[in-house]
């Protein structure tokens, strides 16, 4: 009876040191201990006399891994989308002081305000740009929006606006570029800049 009592308290203290016995890392295993890629065994048909065809191995491909989520880049608006004084100060001014002085023109002054519109007296924003011994134009913004009515004005120096004409009435869509073209056209064609 000690013999059994003997035998049955090993029996219990083998399976306790397996229970307690650490895993080890292998293949497989990650840092934090969790084994990525776990084989488990499962029994196929328990009638079968032969244990080994009893058991299969399979991979269990451990995704709990956080996955990086894939972001589209974001659009850049278009520089006409962005806030009117914004694309006018960063944008349009300085584009317009390039073309002009590429022309071999000086500009005395550039600049934007939200003030009296010449000749009609409304107040709107304005550019207002002197061109050393050629021309000053006031470029005309309605509101603060490039797609609202626009007006342009022309002087000669020292003189005072006396013609205010509109200004891409028929255009859609307006661009920087467009802007740009419509005004060094209106320059040209008083004869005040390049050749006509």
């Amino acid at each position: 009876m000690e013999e059994n009592l003997e035998s049955s308290n090993e029996i219990k203290n083998e399976i306790s040191d397996e229970k307690n016995e650490p895993k080890s890392e292998g293949i497989g295993a990650s840092k934090s201990g969790k084994n990525v890629n776990q084989i488990k065994e499962t029994s196929i048909n328990e009638n079968d006399p032969n244990p080994k065809n009893n058991l299969v191995s399979k991979v269990d491909n451990n995704n709990d891994l956080p996955k990086k989520e894939i972001l589209k880049p974001k659009k850049e608006l278009p520089i006409e989308k962005k806030p009117f004084q914004e694309f006018i100060n960063i944008h349009l001014i300085p584009a317009l002081k390039e073309e002009i002085t590429q022309r071999g023109l000086e500009i005395n002054d550039i600049n934007l305000k939200n003030t009296y519109r010449p000749i009609a007296g409304d107040k709107c924003w304005v550019i207002n740009c002197d061109i050393k011994d050629t021309c000053i134009f006031w470029l005309s913004f309605e509101k603060d929006d490039i797609s609202s009515l626009k007006s342009i004005s022309l002087s000669k120096p020292n003189q005072k606006p006396s013609i205010i004409e509109s200004f891409l009435i028929d255009e859609k869509r307006i661009t920087l570029k467009l802007i740009i073209s419509r005004v060094l056209q209106r320059l040209n064609g008083q004869k005040l800049i390049g050749v006509n």
